[in-house]
């Protein structure tokens, strides 16, 4: 047990450190993770053999729970309102397009068996939604048209759909599908899956709201068994625990309560785990030397989605709505796949329908890699050249984390008596810009300041100014902001020295404050730094 929690212990840091080196390099995140996986399979360096098929479905389920969940709650909306009957029939009606299109290509050019045609075009049909607003954030890419709504949207609620298919398409392989049974499926799917979700959703936030939680993180806990619960409810009598997931993942998304940010912050790190997960036990599971063997029909399926498939089905459905050509074209190049195709695969063949062995989950691996690799690269790019970039718009708006209040941050100031602003007017005292003066406090009384109240030495006055928080910035590399510690142990070479006698030595870093016997001391360029001091550093990286 020790080594294998090692192991896993082991797995997670390497993934969150290929995380920050991928974002340096340009190499797409979930790349990164199935290349890691395949590095420690079979055919890798470690040589670790994993083909345990049905215990990878039952993880990689299980993950994909939060990670549609997550996809709906991260949903804003409001933002998405002009775009939601696109979205929905992008969803819908364009899962079905595409895995009818897909399938028709296997069965008459790559003469597959017909229910293996279709089963490639069912389990292939869905966008990954992790992808596509990783992308959207991470490269800040601010759309025209309220496109990058429309694909998170699409993204985050197609998966049920292509879940729904593939079941269909296992479900005649049995042979026990008749059209009463399909009806019936059809109907509890759909119906089950947005009543449960959207009643689960209610109940969690009606909680949220009137219920205490007696500690703190309990919230973040709560609703992490609610998302387990969406899920687990319908999936029991039959309905799409997909939807139902992402259903209520929307609901509570889009209301607002006390805890949210909390839980934002929580699924987060949950998501970004059952990301590392599902991608690094693909890679386990892929075997490059089995992979050669599928790469030209991999290829092809790949290249006819991209190039075919999914722009005709987005023309066929945007066009009559009049959208325009180079938005069309945007949103058929950015259909990526992902997590929910190779996931289905996988539950594809652990299926007793699925009775001959084509390749299945390594056909569709390698569509899911190369469309990360190239498809996820180029985005950017290719929207830049169709001139979709909308330079006075912010693509994080669309997403339900965003604070529409102005965040705001108060800030105590001593006043010495030596000070500037001693014996001065408020209206005297010049002030940075977008900043007031709120509070004095003094001999342990508060002032409510004028224009003509007088600062006096030894008090304490409290500035407000509006936070700044690089999550939300529009350029995010430029603002980011990280704080490091620096202890001051005996016979360091600052010791002694003032700030201005070390500015040499922190051309790229800022002291903004020092720990010194308990106490926080602002410094200036006269500060003398001393023994155990504790430096806290603003660092450009």
């Amino acid at each position: 047990m020790a080594g294998i929690l090692f192991f896993v212990s082991v797995i997670i840091i390497l993934c969150i450190i290929l995380n920050k080196a991928s974002s340096k390099v340009g190499m797409p995140m979930l790349l990164a993770f199935i290349l890691l996986g395949m590095i420690f399979g079979s055919d890798g360096l470690f040589k670790i053999k994993f083909e345990d098929y049905k215990s990878a479905e039952s993880i990689c389920s299980i993950a994909l729970i939060f990670i549609i969940f997550y996809g709906g709650f991260g949903t804003n909306l409001n933002a998405a309102k002009p775009v939601a009957v696109k979205a929905v029939l992008l969803s819908t009606l364009g899962v079905v397009l595409t895995a009818v299109f897909t399938g028709l290509f296997c069965y008459f050019v790559l003469k597959f068996e017909i229910l293996q045609s279709f089963l490639v075009g069912a389990v292939i049909s869905s966008t990954d939604a992790a992808s596509v607003f990783s992308i959207l954030r991470s490269k800040k890419l601010n759309l025209k048209y309220n496109s990058a709504s429309l694909l998170e949207v699409e993204s985050g609620s197609n998966d049920p759909f292509s879940y729904m298919l593939t079941i269909i398409v296992l479900s005649l392989m049995q042979g026990n599908a008749s059209i009463g049974k399909m009806s019936y499926m059809l109907f509890a799917q759909i119906v089950f899956g947005l009543a449960i979700g959207y009643g689960i959703g209610y109940g969690a936030y009606y909680i949220l709201n009137k219920f205490k939680f007696s500690s703190a993180g309990f919230d973040s806990l709560f609703v992490l068994a609610v998302a387990i619960c969406s899920y687990a409810i319908p999936t029991l009598i039959g309905g799409n625990g997909y939807l139902s997931a992402y259903v209520a993942g929307l609901f509570l998304g889009n209301k607002k309560f006390q805890q949210k940010s909390n839980l934002v912050n929580f699924f987060d790190g949950i998501t970004g785990l059952m990301q590392m997960l599902i991608f690094f036990l693909l890679g386990l599971l892929a075997s490059p030397s089995v992979m050669v063997h599928f790469i030209l029909p991999s290829l092809a399926i790949a290249l006819f989605i991209t190039f075919v498939a999914r722009p005709v089905t987005i023309f066929a459905i945007l066009s009559p709505m009049k959208c325009p050509i180079n938005q069309q074209i945007l949103v058929s190049f950015t259909g990526l796949r992902g997590a929910a195709s190779i996931v289905f695969a996988i539950m594809a063949i652990t299926n007793k329908g699925y009775v001959s062995d084509f390749g299945l989950f390594h056909i569709v691996f390698c569509i899911v890699l190369f469309s990360i690799t190239l498809q996820g690269s180029l985005i950017p790019l290719v929207s830049r050249k169709l001139k979709m970039i909308d330079n006075n718009a912010n693509v994080l708006k669309t997403f339900t984390d965003y604070p529409e209040e102005v965040p705001v941050q108060f800030i105590k100031l001593n006043v010495t008596e030596n000070h500037t602003w001693v014996d001065k007017t408020i209206k005297e005292v010049v002030l940075p810009p977008e900043t007031i003066l709120v509070l004095i406090l003094r001999d342990g009384k508060r002032i409510v300041p004028r224009g003509n109240t007088e600062i006096k030495a030894n008090d304490e006055i409290v500035l407000c100014a509006q936070a700044f928080n690089s999550k939300n910035e529009p350029n995010e590399a430029k603002n980011e902001i990280e704080l490091v510690e620096i202890e001051l142990e005996e016979n360091h070479k600052w010791i002694g020295k003032k700030l201005s006698e070390i500015a040499s030595d922190l051309q790229k870093s800022l002291i903004v404050l020092i720990k010194r016997n308990g106490k926080l001391v602002i410094p200036d360029g006269r500060t003398v730094l001393a023994k155990d001091d504790i430096l806290v550093l603003e660092h450009d990286e």
